[in-house]
């Protein structure tokens, strides 16, 4: 990217928005926000997946009696009967092992283990000629590598990924399906197989199965564990293969296949600026921006992730999102009964609100201005958060039109008495916004008037306050403001005045 030299204001301006400057700030709450929505999509779209069934040894187990002792001598049998020669016997162990894997409550997988039939499984994938040995070790498999990082390298290192990226192209649609819900495990576990996946070429048999068969649900969650991740993202070549075909799935109607697709999106998208393009210039940002409105959350989650992500971008790339509609959908969000959903909506509006004075006229015009006043005021803490890096970025970049706008919306009470919040990061960002409205005030001839203001909604009790405050530079932000505005001619006339 080309670099220019800018002076003060213009570098203010861009403060908090992904420029290159304070990108530290920026990235902090990416963060922040990112661990927050992990926690809302928990339930909704998880990193590895195991095949439930009923084990027999369960079932043939009486109330009461030792289960771990019969799985014990239930393994001791299975690694005997996979490690010999006859076919019948190998697939009537495998089929144990499956079962005794997929038990819902704490699955022996480290036992299985132990029992030294991981090269064994790996091998059957192979066999061609017996269609249910292969399917029952890919199932088995899949469900020892759904465990912990461990678990899965044990598949990895018995040189699983290639056999099992092999029987995608199998004739039998229960057999791919099966592989690709081992991949999707792989994949799921980090960066490091999610790479070692991609280098053994996966990702164009599993696109060729997107077409054809019914499996889309699996596909496309293992095409979003393989976007996953960010140290290091995923290869650019990797990601340009995938998203055409991402384009697709996310027009899809099943809610699974939409919220997985999205998913993969905001994963492509939660990086830096020429990533973004790429995802910008497939167009799919006005189908983004429509399923923000969706009432699903497992949709409007990630939906709203992957814009949030574009409006981090450069101002070009904010503008498509502006173009796509997001300012319209934007309302509703900011009040929304979901609390993560308010805090993201507030750090996507905090984005925009970043951008120069046009982006800010449209974002007033559309009408966000209220909600965003009802949120500092009655939101959750962590949404509230957000919203004061909203106003600030506001008051940092808005002419002196958009900024006296902001303050007859009604702005100054709740964020005043935000002040009395115990986060001195947040008290900073008010303050530093408190100045920027002085410095509007100023050029107006309007400060009397401010202190006026402030001064009837006890803010000036507040900031006064602040100058016992524990840390400094709280201290000297508040003083600053009292020393300049409330004391000497200034004051005299405040409390003439009153």
């Amino acid at each position: 990217a080309k670099m220019s030299v800018v002076n003060k204001s213009d570098e203010r301006m861009r403060k908090f928005k992904n420029k290159g400057k304070d990108v530290d700030a920026l990235r902090r709450q990416r963060v922040e926000v990112t661990v927050e929505l992990r926690k809302a999509k928990k339930d909704e779209q998880i990193q590895k997946r195991r095949g439930i069934s009923f084990s027999l040894v369960d079932e043939n187990l009486a109330p009461g009696e030792d289960k771990t002792n019969e799985v014990s001598a239930g393994c001791s049998k299975i690694a005997e009967a996979v490690n010999g020669s006859n076919t019948k016997l190998q697939l009537q162990a495998t089929q144990a092992a499956r079962r005794i894997l997929s038990r819902q409550k704490d699955p022996p997988i480290n036992q299985i283990i132990e029992l030294g039939i991981i090269p064994r499984l790996v091998e059957f994938l192979t066999r061609a000629d017996n269609d249910t040995l292969q399917f029952e070790a890919a199932w088995a498999l899949t469900n020892i590598a759904s465990g912990t990082s461990d678990h899965t390298k044990a598949v990895v290192e018995a040189n699983a990924i290639p056999a099992l990226i092999s029987l995608l192209s199998s004739p039998h649609m229960h057999i791919s399906e099966q592989s690709v819900w081992a991949l999707g495990n792989i994949a799921g576990d980090g960066p490091l197989y999610r790479d070692a996946l991609i280098n053994c070429s996966v990702i164009p048999p599993l696109l060729a199965l997107v077409s054809p068969v019914g499996f889309l649900r699996n596909i496309t969650w293992t095409l979003s564990n393989l976007c996953r991740n960010k140290n290091p993202y995923p290869p650019l070549n990797a990601m340009k293969k995938m998203l055409p075909v991402l384009l697709c799935l996310i027009e899809h109607e099943d809610k699974e296949i939409i919220s997985d697709s999205c998913w993969a999106i905001s994963y492509l998208t939660d990086g830096s600026n020429d990533r973004i393009q790429i995802v910008v210039d497939t167009g799919v940002l006005p189908r983004l921006v429509e399923l923000m409105g969706s009432p699903a959350l497992i949709i409007l989650t990630p939906a709203l992730r992957a814009v949030g992500n574009v409006v981090t971008g450069t101002d070009e790339q904010t503008q498509a999102a502006i173009d796509a509609g997001v300012l319209a959908v934007l309302p509703s969000l900011l009040r929304h009964a979901k609390p993560s959903i308010q805090k993201e909506a507030a750090w996507a509006l905090s984005n925009i609100a970043a951008g120069p004075g046009q982006q800010i006229q449209q974002l007033i015009t559309c009408g966000l201005l209220p909600p965003l006043v009802e949120l500092l005021d009655k939101g959750d803490f962590k949404a509230q958060k957000e919203a004061v890096w909203a106003v600030a970025n506001f008051t940092t970049g808005g002419t002196e039109e958009q900024v006296v706008q902001l303050v007859q919306s009604g702005v100054l009470k709740p964020l005043l008495n935000l002040l009395l919040a115990k986060d001195s990061k947040t008290i900073l960002i008010i303050l530093d916004t408190i100045s920027n409205l002085f410095l509007t005030a100023e050029k107006l001839g309007e400060t009397e008037r401010l202190c006026l203001l402030v001064e009837e909604l006890d803010g000036l009790e507040k900031i006064e306050a602040l100058q016992t405050h524990d840390n400094n530079m709280v201290y000297r932000a508040a003083l600053n403001i009292i020393e300049k505005y409330f004391s000497g001619e200034v004051c005299e006339l405040l409390w003439f005045l009153l």
